[in-house]
């Protein structure tokens, strides 16, 4: 098996993932994986993907991400994952299409008025 490109993108971070057989060895932006996201649930929402098609220590992942916050960060990586796990398995389609971690999520930050504090909040109208 040849390496495995494939991109994820979630709000503005986006995720290049290159997937070999390996061991589990995953590393982001040259960083260990554990020490990237360091809370349980960005991991898990990491490796959600190739926990489900039981791949977890049969492949390396090297990840370059970019944009957004570490959530983002990490629904980008899942997604790119996924995306993967797909080509390598023609079941795993199957398995990862019902859990929508196919799917781009499309919301995205509202932009701010003029005239306005936020994209919704106004200021206080005072009325003397």
């Amino acid at each position: 098996m040849a390496t495995i490109h494939k991109i994820g993108r979630r709000k503005t971070a986006v995720a290049r993932v290159y997937v070999t057989e390996g061991t589990g060895n995953i590393t982001v932006n040259k960083k260990e994986f554990t020490t990237y996201f360091p809370t349980a649930t960005l991991q898990y929402k990491v490796l959600q993907p190739m926990s489900l098609t039981e791949n977890v220590n049969n492949y390396d992942v090297k990840v370059n991400v970019y944009g957004g916050g570490s959530t983002g960060q990490a629904e980008a990586v899942r997604m790119a994952l996924a995306r993967v796990m797909c080509e390598v398995g023609e079941g795993n389609r199957a398995i990862l299409k019902p859990e929508g971690l196919l799917t781009r999520d499309p919301r995205m930050v509202e932009r701010k008025k003029f005239g306005q504090k936020k994209a919704r909040k106004r200021f206080q109208f005072s009325k003397r």
